[in-house]
């Protein structure tokens, strides 16, 4: 029997909490199965479906596994700044990790890179035993082992972003283009002037300096009023 992994992230755009990468674990004759579950990818369900079915995924796989990178270490790499070493390289990593974990004869990632090939041979590099690598675009639609990981991450990052709305209030999905994340960003400039942003902030975002110039020019416009 050849063990199967499938990779995949959750969170790389967002401005508020950490990028995921999830990994299973199956045999190949167990893929049928996943197919089966009505495993897609993530973004083609609701969140309640995939919450029920990370719990059927988990109880199905062989093993699976959950990789953070926090805020503070994608901003560590995008303010480095060096040629193929920042977020793709940072996710090839994780997603090395997360195969370093499963041992898998062969392992199909969602490719972060333009180039596919060298994207799984990144990956491929940080490794230290023999796995053949297929890495694609699109591999969360194409196979269903990658659509279950992609469930995996999509869920545990709703579960990390839920736990922050809970602690500090209203911060949305942390999306930039959510308008709840957006006012709290505003909010927390217009109210607390540089302090530092918190934790699950990532600072490298360009997203952040725009919303801090807009913080200042409205308290400008408000202090002349």
């Amino acid at each position: 029997m050849t063990l199967i992994a499938g990779i995949d992230d959750a969170g790389r755009g967002p401005v508020i909490g950490p990028l995921v990468v999830a990994g299973v674990l199956v045999h190949d004759h167990q893929i049928p199965h996943l197919k089966a579950l009505g495993v897609k990818d993530s973004k083609a369900l609701s969140p309640r479906r995939r919450r029920c079915l990370s719990k059927k995924i988990k109880d199905l796989v062989v093993s699976y596994t959950i990789v953070e990178l926090s805020p503070k270490e994608i901003d560590e790499v995008v303010f480095r700044g060096q040629r193929l070493r920042k977020l793709n390289w940072l996710e090839a990593k994780a997603m090395a990790e997360a195969i370093h974990h499963l041992r898998p004869d062969v392992a199909y990632v969602d490719a972060a890179d333009v180039l596919e090939r060298r994207f799984g041979e990144q990956i491929r590099e940080m490794l230290s035993f023999d796995v053949e690598i297929v890495s694609e675009h699109r591999a969360d639609v194409n196979y269903p082992v990658v659509s279950a990981a992609s469930i995996l991450a999509k869920t545990h990052r709703d579960h990390v972003v839920s736990g922050l709305n809970e602690v500090y209030g209203d911060i949305g999905s942390g999306y930039t283009s959510d308008p709840r994340t957006r006012r709290f960003i505003l909010e927390w400039f217009r109210t607390r002037g540089n302090e530092d942003l918190p934790e699950f902030v990532r600072k490298s975002w360009k997203t952040i300096g725009k919303l801090r110039a807009e913080a200042a020019l409205t308290q400008t416009v408000l202090d002349k009023g």
